[in-house]
């Protein structure tokens, strides 16, 4: 099920075995992984000295015996997983959409293999969209995909793809320090409403550990994968994106960061401008800088970017590329409206111009949230848009897993950026991500995330607005981790300036993320973020409060 319409919602796309519940796997289970964690068989030279250096009847021998029927019993395991994958893929013509496949104890007797490989078989085809499941209901055939619209007209991209851009004016700088705000830790007992990431108590760690343990048992899981990427895992942020992508258009990348770096490359060469909204991620200037672009501000409003300045933007300067973040910005909060949505695209497609959809917050919708609008992405028959997304953000920021989505010769070009900085993505990663995405446990935690966010949100803002009123909060999210507060007086002279709040708020053990960081231009006044979704939960948003009411009246004295 995509997420593009509405919050996650546990009832997905996904295999019957919950992913956090590996600790509690049937003994099936717990025999595959005794097998999967023998010491491997003994080849070559090893071999031979374990043949010349034991006795028949010795405890060596036994051992070796076992080591040998435990690994012969995994590779059976796995290739059961592929026959029964294959037998039930055959079969569900049988049933109409929606119909309930046999549970799986029927498909245990029936094919006489494991509840692991029936469940494992399940995940695999829950992963290709072919089937879904219901904890506690089973496995159901899942709605046939609308067939793809006819391909648009991405001739345009030849014409954007050939400028040189001239001699390069713009100096590469390496900056990294915008981004380091987010991801140095701070000293023990400092209060981080700093971070970038969701707090550890809302990571699915077991539901992590689990799906990694299982990766490393698929069939090959160590190998080297295609360079695009798993074509399962292809498949799955495709039908995320929306019915008129398919897994053909996407690569898969290290995670978002990555993405845009490699979008930003292949799009603009150095020395091009390059329009981004205002103010605007600084992960995204310090890539473009790094490439030698020139990032141009476009200042938003409550309803995201401001169209008639972008149209401006677009004559002043014979940009190229337009990098945004329509859904839930960082750092604003805010969602591109709808009524600007169509507007965006016609003016970037005259401008012969790419728009580069950063859609990182998606997964960190809010339950009091309404229905989310689709990825640009998901209506752009013509390849205007290149659509990055990331699992990163709303699981561990050690999953490094996202996806770039392109159609036209630019895909060709994001393709061979890719392969030339870093090959592919490590396939035990992305095995691991397909069974997380592919379990039950994977909508449960979507679904928590919302309600727990939602509390964090709403606990800072009230503490907020109780403690310090002179931060304004123009805009209260339904989506993402943090909050954009404005200083008092701009930060000009009648109230505290950013740098000094930051630098006393860290004396008093609370880190805050500075606004100047998120501004390629000069500032219209002073702001800073804090995340809610870094820290542990109400009880420390309230005394990060403190301590910041604490430095903010030590900075004016009182």
């Amino acid at each position: 099920m995509s997420e593009n319409a509405t919050t996650p919602s546990p009832a997905s796309t996904v295999p019957l075995r919950p992913a956090e519940e590996a600790a509690e796997e049937p003994a099936g289970e717990a025999a595959e992984e005794a097998a999967g964690e023998a010491p491997e068989e003994p080849a070559g030279e090893e071999a031979a000295e374990v043949g010349c250096g034991v006795t028949a009847g010795s405890p060596a021998t036994a051992i070796a015996e076992v080591r040998v029927a435990l690994f012969s019993a995994l590779m059976q395991e796995r290739s059961s997983v592929a026959e029964l994958v294959t037998s039930l893929r055959a079969e569900l013509n049988r049933y109409s959409p929606g119909g309930k496949l046999p549970s799986s104890r029927a498909l245990v007797e029936r094919f006489r293999v494991s509840p692991v490989t029936v469940s494992r078989a399940i995940a695999q085809l829950a992963a290709e969209g072919l089937v879904t499941t219901r904890p506690g209901s089973g496995a159901f055939r899942a709605d046939p995909r609308a067939a793809l619209p006819a391909p648009g007209d991405t001739s345009w991209q030849e014409v954007s793809l050939s400028g040189d851009g001239g001699p390069e004016v713009v100096p590469r700088t390496v900056d990294a320090s915008g981004v380091l705000v987010t991801l140095t830790a701070p000293p023990p007992g400092v209060i981080e409403f700093n971070g970038g990431y969701l707090h550890a108590s809302l990571q699915p760690e077991r539901a992590l550990s689990a799906a990694l343990a299982r990766a490393g048992r698929r069939p090959g899981a160590w190998s080297r994968p295609p360079t695009d990427g798993l074509p399962e895992l292809r498949s799955w942020f495709a039908r995320e994106i929306g019915p008129a992508v398919s897994a053909a258009d996407i690569l898969i990348t290290a995670g978002g960061q990555g993405a845009l770096a490699t979008a930003l490359r292949a799009l603009a060469p150095p020395g091009a401008p390059v329009l981004v909204e205002s103010p605007t991620y600084p992960g995204m200037l310090a890539a473009a800088r790094a490439t030698g672009l020139r990032p141009v501000p476009v200042p938003m409003d409550a309803d995201g970017v401001r169209p008639e300045l972008l149209a401006d933007a677009f004559r002043a300067t014979g940009a190229r590329v337009f990098v945004t973040q329509p859904l839930f910005h960082n750092p604003t909060g805010a969602t591109l409206v709808p009524a600007r949505r169509p507007e965006i695209l016609a003016i970037a497609r005259a401008a012969g111009a790419f728009v580069v959809e950063d859609d990182f917050a998606r997964r960190l919708v809010h339950d009091d949230s309404g229905p989310l609008p689709a990825p640009l992405a998901a209506d752009d028959p013509d390849g205007t848009v290149v659509h990055v997304c990331s699992l990163t953000k709303v699981t561990s920021p050690s999953l490094r897993v996202g996806a770039l989505a392109a159609r036209g010769p630019v895909l060709e070009r994001l393709r061979a950026i890719q392969v030339v900085d870093s090959f592919f993505v490590p396939r035990p990663l992305q095995e691991a991500a397909l069974e997380l995405v592919g379990s039950p446990s994977w909508g449960r935690h979507l679904a928590a995330v919302a309600t727990e966010l939602r509390h964090r949100r709403t606990a800072l803002a009230t503490a907020l607005g109780s403690e310090l009123p002179e931060l304004a909060l123009p805009h209260l999210p339904a989506g993402g981790g943090s909050l954009w507060l404005r200083l008092p007086g701009g930060g000009a002279g009648d109230g505290p300036d950013e740098p000094a709040l930051v630098s006393a708020a860290l004396r008093a053990s609370v880190a805050i993320a500075p606004g100047r960081p998120f501004f390629c231009a000069e500032p219209p006044a002073g702001h800073v973020r804090l995340s809610f979704a870094g820290v542990s939960g109400a009880a420390e948003i309230a005394e990060g409060v403190r301590r910041l009411r604490t430095a903010f009246d030590g900075l004016l004295g009182g």
